[in-house]
C-alpha cells in the first residue's frame, strides 16, 4: 500500500498555512506563474516526484505545480531541513509529503521512495539523490519518468558525471546555472542565510573575527561579501586559480586551507567537495573555533573522522555540538556539518527563492513540452528575461526599453567612427 503522507505533528500545520501565506507575500513573480499555470494545466494528469528543502518557500512552489494540474509527492533533500509545519500544513493539503526535522539517513532514504512508489513523469530534485536512486535501484520508473530538473551546484557536479559515464537516461534541465538562479540564489542567499544559521547557532560577534571560506564560486562570493559587511577579516582557500585571483583583487587574503586553518575563529565550506576541512586541520585550530558547512552534502568536513577521534563531545545548543580533540582543542561543530543555513535557519529569503523556483516550474514545463534527448540541459536565455522581468513588475520597478534607432545601431556592422 502506496503511503499517504508520513509528517511529525499534523497539528503544527495552522502554523505552516500562516508561514506558508507569509512567504507568498514575497513571491510575487512565482504567484503570476502559478496565474497562468491555473488557465493552461500544462502538467494536468501528471504526477511530479521532488526532492526539495520542505520549506514555506517550496510549499508556494507544490501550489503552483497543483495549480498547473499536477499530483506533487515530496521529500526533504537533507535530514535536517525539513519545516515541521509547512509539512503539515501540506499534508492537510492533500500534498503527498513525507519529511520531518531531523530524520534519520535510513529514514531519509524511506522517504524518497515513499515519493518514488507515486511513480512519477517528471521529477524535481535539489543534490540528485531522487535522481541517482532512479538509476540505480529502482530502474523501472526509467521507462516512466519524462524529464526532470535540478536545484543546485552539487546535484549538477552529479549529473555531469552521469552524463559523462553515459549513466544519465533522461533529459534533465540545470535550473541552478540559470542566471537568476546561481547569481541570486548562490550569491545573495547563500551570503545571507548562511550568516544567519551562523548567528542563531552561536550568537557570536562576527565583528573582528577571522572568518575562513572555503571555496569562491558564486556562493563562497556572496558570503564573503557578508562577512566582510558583518566586520570580520575575511581569508579564502581555494583550488581553482581564478577564483583564487578573484577573491585577491576582491581584497581577501588566500592562502592553503593548512596555513588558515591556525589563523581562523570561523571556518564555512561552500566547494561542493569532500574533506575540504579535515581533522588534521582542526587539530591546529585555536580552542573555540566555530565550524560549518553550507555546501548541500555533509561531507566538506570531515566530521565522521572528528567524531571517531573526538576525546568527547557534548551538545551546547540545538545546533551546536563541541568537540574536544585529542590535543585539548574544542571545535565548535554547527549542525553537524550539515547545511547550516538551512538546519539552523530557515535558507534563503522567499523574495530570493522565488526566483529559483520560478526557474524549476518553467523549466519543468520546458522539458515536458519538448522532446529533449537524455542528459544535462540548460535553459534558453529567454526565461531568465522573463523571470528577471516579472521580478521587476513584483518589485514595482520600470526600466527602459531601446528605441527603433537603438535598435537598429545594436543589429548593423555598417556605422563606426
Amino acid at each position: 500500500m502506496v503511503e499517504k503522507f508520513k509528517v511529525k505533528d499534523l497539528s503544527l500545520a495552522e502554523q505552516g498555512f500562516k508561514n506558508i501565506e507569509y512567504a507568498e507575500t514575497q513571491m510575487g513573480a512565482l504567484l503570476e506563474v502559478k496565474k497562468r499555470f491555473e488557465k493552461e494545466k500544462p502538467f494536468k494528469g501528471l504526477t511530479i516526484g521532488m526532492a526539495l528543502h520542505v520549506t514555506k518557500e517550496t510549499a508556494v512552489l507544490v501550489r503552483t505545480l497543483v495549480a498547473g494540474g499536477a499530483t506533487v509527492a515530496i521529500t526533504g533533500c537533507n535530514p535536517l531541513s525539513t519545516q515541521d509545519d509547512v509539512a503539515a500544513a501540506l499534508a492537510e493539503e492533500g500534498v503527498h509529503v513525507f519529511g520531518w526535522k531531523h530524520e534519520t539517513n535510513k529514514e531519509y532514504y524511506e522517504n524518497l521512495n515513499y515519493v518514488l512508489d507515486y511513480k512519477p513523469q517528471a521529477t524535481i530534485d535539489d543534490g540528485c539523490d531522487l535522481v541517482t536512486i532512479i538509476h540505480t535501484e529502482r530502474k523501472d520508473l526509467l521507462s516512466v519518468v519524462k524529464a526532470g530538473t535540478e536545484e543546485t551546484t552539487t546535484g549538477v557536479i552529479r549529473l555531469k558525471a552521469m552524463e559523462r559515464d553515459k549513466a544519465l537516461k533522461y533529459p534533465v534541465i540545470a535550473v541552478n546555472d540559470n542566471k537568476t538562479k546561481h547569481l541570486v540564489d548562490n550569491y545573495y542567499g547563500t551570503g545571507q542565510s548562511t550568516m544567519d544559521g551562523i548567528l542563531r547557532a552561536t550568537n557570536t560577534l562576527i565583528a573582528g573575527k577571522t572568518f575562513v571560506i572555503a571555496g569562491y564560486g558564486d556562493c563562497g562570493k556572496g558570503l564573503a561579501l557578508r562577512a566582510k559587511g558583518f566586520g570580520a577579516n575575511v581569508i579564502v582557500t581555494e583550488v581553482d586559480p581564478f577564483p583564487a585571483l578573484k577573491a585577491s583583487l576582491d581584497g581577501f587574503r588566500v592562502m592553503p586551507m593548512a596555513d588558515a586553518s591556525s589563523l581562523g575563529d570561523i571556518f564555512v565550506t561552500v566547494t561542493g567537495n569532500k574533506n575540504v576541512v579535515t581533522y588534521d586541520h582542526m587539530l591546529s585550530m585555536k580552542s573555540g573555533a566555530i565550524v560549518a558547512n553550507s555546501g548541500h552534502f555533509d561531507a566538506e568536513i570531515d566530521v565522521r573522522t572528528l567524531r571517531a577521534k573526538a576525546k568527547s563531545v557534548r551538545q551546547l545548543r540545538p545546533s551546536l555540538e563541541e568537540y574536544t580533540l585529542t590535543n585539548g582543542t574544542k571545535i565548535l561543530l554547527c549542525s553537524e556539518g550539515r547545511l547550516v543555513n538551512l538546519s539552523a535557519a530557515e535558507g534563503h529569503p522567499s523574495s530570493v527563492m522565488s526566483l529559483s523556483f520560478c526557474g524549476q516550474a518553467l523549466a519543468l514545463e520546458y522539458a515536458l513540452k519538448n522532446k529533449l534527448n537524455a542528459g544535462v540541459h540548460y535553459m534558453p536565455e529567454s526565461v531568465d528575461q522573463l523571470i528577471s522581468d516579472l521580478q521587476l513588475k513584483a518589485l514595482g520597478i520600470q526600466i527602459d526599453k531601446l528605441t527603433p534607432e537603438q535598435i537598429e545601431y545594436m543589429n548593423s556592422w555598417k556605422e563606426g567612427t
